[in-house]
């Protein structure tokens, strides 16, 4: 057994101060107030927490800037906050505010050596890069702009690129299993973990407690991501964490 604990992350989608959660990418409904939703989780067990800009303009950034330092005052685990971050001046200000990590996307995609930056100027511990993928007619790509554009760039190679440039994590998302809960990306999961040698954190698709013992052992993550399950009260994390305890999987209780 890998000696890490397995990480349960939840994920806050993030749009005018309040949290969201959609399928495949669309269709938003509101889940509540993300510092509060952020709190009850910590207080729950969860190992960390993820809170993603989702429309990412400017006035938005201002808002989520604050919502950052809000939750960075109620919450005693790590987060990570991403959406709209194109420079190091983007993280800095993240940083500032409370984050314990960034996530970066659509902008590495276009100008990959900000990771370079990222790594070089605050440690690749900081760095989260996150990849939205889906399978097209031969192969996985990947796309930017929240899951609306579709690049050249193919995901096995797009991953070793970002591993090899120093980024500390992988955030995965298989945009045909966002929010449709039959469970996570397992095949390309554990291909992706064969690739590379830094932590793979996997979403999209959870919806039972077997998913998760799924997504640990056949797809290898390091850690699981998941938003509407937790949001609306479908899974509990005490409840999820001794499911996997029982089943074998080393979590943090």
């Amino acid at each position: 057994m890998n000696a890490l604990a397995k990480r349960i992350i939840p994920c806050l989608d993030v749009k005018d101060g309040k949290t969201v959660k959609g399928t495949n990418f669309v269709n938003l409904r509101n889940a509540g107030d993300p510092v509060e939703l952020g709190k009850a989780y910590s207080d729950a067990g969860a190992d960390e927490l993820v809170f993603l800009d989702i429309t990412a303009s400017l006035e938005g950034r201002k808002t989520f800037t604050n919502m950052v330092e809000r939750v960075a005052k109620e919450i005693n685990i790590p987060f990570t906050v991403g959406g709209g971050v194109n420079e190091l001046a983007d993280v800095d200000r993240l940083l500032q505010a409370g984050a314990d990590k960034v996530s970066i996307n659509s902008a590495v995609l276009c100008q990959p050596d900000l990771i370079n930056q990222i790594t070089n100027h605050y440690g690749s511990q900081v760095c989260v890069c996150a990849i939205d993928a889906r399978y097209d007619k031969d192969d996985w790509y990947c796309y930017i702009r929240g899951g609306r554009e579709k690049t050249g760039r193919k995901l096995f190679e797009w991953a070793k690129e970002v591993a090899d440039r120093g980024a500390g994590e992988i955030l995965f998302t298989s945009m045909d299993h966002d929010g449709i809960k039959q469970g996570f990306a397992n095949e390309v999961l554990a291909q992706l973990s064969e690739i590379v040698n830094i932590p793979i954190i996997a979403s999209g698709g959870a919806g039972k407690e077997e998913h998760f013992k799924d997504v640990f052992l056949q797809g290898k993550a390091d850690a699981a991501l998941a938003a509407s399950v937790f949001h609306f009260g479908e899974l509990t994390i005490p409840h999820l964490k001794q499911y996997l305890k029982k089943e074998g999987i080393n979590v943090r209780i």
